[in-house]
């Protein structure tokens, strides 16, 4: 039984009209769905999702196939090679501390990537774990030493994404290994957009329909292209992957039951249910 997504049908639902009205070029909108037992790329065209042969990232044709958005499943947008992640970005989010000199990267595990309307679940020995709403880039082409003038030519486009992190492990691990990367502590999605101005998009977070996040994020420390520019030099990045870049605000601890909704204007809204290990 295919997962029905109606936050995304109509279409309408899944732009706002400030995006609509302010787009400079045309905007692109890709998915990643699973249909009749496979997994294709597709673009949405209204209500329905043609589907696309081969690698997203190589300028795939139409196969001439399409389906209602309402009868796939969508998936995580990408499954990428590595899962880079920038803290304390907006000094919304710093507090009183001092904004740092350079991008503070960590690594989040590519297990923990999960899609739209997957459970969020919560290992038994997780006791605080905080939602983290976030703009998150995707790269396009290999990207290794690129400077900032040359970064944005790397960025496919952006999507949402959710840094889930257990703030007690934070405090008392050597690394952020478990706080950040267990499964499923990285919900992204629903689609990637391709022509957005990422650098003044609206993220907004809510738990249980509240608002509690939003900003915009021409309010980033370090914008998109400082990013990509400054992950480059230590690291190559490849198609697919993806960079957090930091959530703004305060979080708070998510609980079994509880709903967690990440909206980045112009891509969509990525909605994810907190578990536990044993289901509830």
């Amino acid at each position: 039984m295919p997962t029905r997504v109606a936050h995304l049908v109509p279409i309408a639902a899944f732009l706002t009209a400030a995006t609509i009205a302010s787009a400079q070029t045309p905007v692109t909108r890709y998915v990643r769905y699973s249909a009749g037992g496979e997994i294709h790329y597709g673009r949405l065209e209204g209500e329905r999702v043609a589907e696309l042969r081969g690698n997203l990232f190589s300028n795939p044709p139409p196969t001439g196939r399409s389906m209602r958005l309402a009868d796939v499943k969508l998936l995580a947008p990408v499954a990428p090679s590595k899962v880079i992640a920038v803290g304390l970005n907006y000094k919304s989010h710093l507090g009183e501390r001092p904004s740092a000199a350079y991008p503070g990267l960590f690594a989040k595990m590519p297990t923990s990537i999960i899609g739209p309307e997957e459970a969020i679940v919560l290992p038994p020995d997780a006791k605080n774990v905080h939602y983290e709403g976030e703009m998150v880039v995707v790269i396009g082409r290999t990207a290794h030493n690129v400077t900032e003038a040359d970064a944005k030519q790397y960025v496919f486009g952006v999507t949402a994404g959710n840094d889930v992190s257990e703030r007690d492990w934070q405090k008392a691990d050597l690394q952020w290994f478990r706080a950040k990367g267990t499964d499923t502590f990285g919900p992204l999605g629903p689609a990637i957009a391709v022509g957005l101005n990422y650098d003044d998009l609206l993220v907004q977070t809510r738990l249980n329909g509240e608002v509690k996040q939003s900003q915009r994020t021409q309010d980033l420390i370090f914008n998109v292209a400082t990013i990509v520019s400054y992950v480059s030099r230590y690291v190559t990045l490849l198609p697919g992957d993806v960079i957090y870049t930091g959530t703004p605000g305060t979080t708070s601890a998510m609980k079994p039951g509880d709903v967690v909704e990440v909206e980045v204007e112009g891509i969509g809204l990525l909605t994810n249910r907190v578990r536990d290990a044993a289901g509830a």
